[in-house]
């Protein structure tokens, strides 16, 4: 089949008779609209992390801007929410895969946060797939059945839609614009934008967005002029659109109001995304000699820059009117174990109970099994209130609380082999097109994996890589586990009837990942460019 493209628009990727209502003529000349207008700016901030990258890893060390003091010392707060945010004790999260979408809007949650960024793969298919996956969810049309011929299909009575385009540092390598790849991003926003923001107004209920992986309040700028183009585009009120940021980058903690600021008429508050923020901060202080966190189960919400982060989002978001939502807790149901499957749940409640006696409005999950326990831990603290914006938080948080990385120690064996094995395990189901992988009784995406091989990659640079019974981490060390841990994966993965071809490559790409001397910003990207 052809397109109809606009004038200096090319697709280079199959296209299925289906596709052809998504990859239209008028959604396809927004996406290059918004393209010709703010490409240049995304190179322009992307160079941006590259100059502040070089100067964190000369010494520098972040700090609140002094040139935006005015802004929080400003007595502002952001535009009105409707109704439909005011509500978000339980949010459930997932990839853009049919049956996923019908399980979470059907999972009592809140709110549904599909995901074309860390949980979903993102090939070709996936991502246009995706896109019909949500047109015909909006709609109520959207069903599936699966190989054992069990139907799905959507409730009468389902979560609130939001939508996560990828990040600013991914491209559309299949869609080019003047001979230039597209942001991802704007690629995913604009057609799920172009299509269904009129069908969400009027069933009550959009278009709101989650943005990830901001560094700086420059880059909230950039979205917040995009929503207002493309709200003019298609005829729309200014500030139709609500977007909730994910602080995830240890940069952004220290520009939390400045965001908020900049999409004030379009924000929807700021989720703490932990993961996410754990890799940041080891990726920005790689370099630093002082700098080594402990086994990546020792980082919990509990430990000090952790706790201050969190606790910053909360001040922030209800001094200025917003949502505080927490982040995930990647435990999920185990079957066959009751103890163990007992153990996940109590930390699943006490994550919950955490956030909601902190001041969290909401927080996430990744399973539809773990919706109710959720609830009922922000119950406890809400009762029938929809949200506890009115409760202030009033420490002061310095540079020194966000940047007192500790614990350092323990670094065990068995961490650095959970590691290399879910490295392995998740780039595996990654390069095979499946981007949400439960593994070891956690659910993982790109950002647990980016934590994975990125610790691996400090701990045998730092000369503080060294396990509890004294040996240090290095390259020898590492390879000689790669082997060992791939075929434990293999046996997991053949005793779940899955092929296992893909895990060799990763196995390969793990290796050079984790232990080249240049280490590589994101994992996702060189991935992306070995992927069809």
């Amino acid at each position: 089949m052809s397109l109809n493209l606009p004038a200096g628009v090319h697709v280079n990727a199959p296209l299925k008779p289906e596709y052809e209502a998504i990859l239209s003529h008028d959604a396809l000349a927004l996406v290059a609209k918004l393209h010709r207008a703010f490409e240049a700016r995304r190179q322009e901030l992307l160079q941006a992390r590259v100059a502040r990258q070089a100067r964190i890893d000369a010494g520098e060390m972040p700090d609140f801007l002094p040139e935006t003091q005015a802004i929080r010392d400003g007595d502002w707060r952001i535009a009105p929410l409707p109704k439909a945010l005011e509500r978000r004790r339980t949010e459930i999260t997932g990839p853009v895969e049919a049956k996923m979408i019908i399980n979470a809007f059907n999972s009592g949650a809140d709110s549904y946060m599909t995901d074309f960024e860390d949980s979903n793969s993102p090939k070709w298919d996936n991502q246009i797939q995706g896109q019909i996956n949500l047109y015909k969810a909006i709609r109520r049309q959207l069903s599936f059945t699966n190989e054992a011929g069990k139907e799905y299909s959507l409730n009468p009575q389902i979560a609130t839609l939001q939508i996560r385009p990828r990040g600013w540092h991914l491209d559309e390598k299949h869609v080019t614009i003047d001979g230039q790849r597209v942001s991802g991003g704007i690629f995913d926003f604009a057609l799920v934008f172009f299509h269904n923001a009129k069908e969400q107004i009027a069933r009550g209920a959009g278009p709101y967005f989650y943005l990830p992986k901001m560094e700086s309040h420059h880059e909230a700028r950039l979205w917040n002029d995009i929503f207002i183009m493309a709200q003019e585009h298609i005829g729309l009120p200014r500030g139709t659109i609500k977007a909730t940021v994910l602080v995830e980058t240890i940069l952004a903690t220290f520009e939390m109001e400045e965001i908020l600021y900049e999409l004030r008429e379009h924000s929807a508050g700021l989720n703490a995304g932990r993961w996410d923020y754990i890799f940041s901060c080891i990726k920005k202080f790689k370099k630093n000699a002082d700098f080594c966190l402990a086994n990546r189960g020792a980082i919990t919400m509990e430990v000090p820059f952790m706790r201050s982060y969190a606790l910053q989002l909360v001040k922030v978001c209800h001094k200025r009117g917003a949502p505080a939502m927490g982040g995930m807790s990647a435990l999920i149901p185990i079957k066959n174990d009751p103890v163990a499957n007992e153990k996940a749940l109590a930390g699943i409640r006490h994550d919950k109970a955490r956030d909601a006696n902190d001041g969290f409005d909401g927080g996430w999950v990744a399973h539809p099994g773990l919706v109710e326990i959720a609830a009922e831990e922000f119950r406890k603290v809400l009762g029938d209130r929809p949200n506890q914006w009115e409760k202030q938080r009033e420490e002061t948080f310095s540079a020194a609380d966000f940047l007192n990385f500790q614990p350092s120690q323990p670094i065990t064996e068995a961490g650095l082999r959970n590691n290399v094995n879910v490295g392995i395990h998740y780039l595996g189901s990654w390069l095979a097109g499946n981007g949400c992988v439960p593994i070891h009784n956690l659910m993982e995406d790109a950002a647990t994996a980016e934590i994975s091989r990125s610790q691996v990659w400090q701990w045998v640079v730092s000369p503080r890589g060294i396990l509890d019974d004294g040996r240090k981490v290095t390259a020898e060390m590492v390879r000689a586990m790669i082997p060992e841990e791939l075929d434990k994966v293999k046996a997991t993965v053949s005793a779940q009837g899955e092929e296992t071809a893909s895990y060799d490559r990763a196995a390969v790409i793990f290796d050079k990942m984790s232990l080249t001397p240049d280490y590589p910003e994101f994992l996702t990207l060189p991935l992306y460019e070995a992927m069809d």
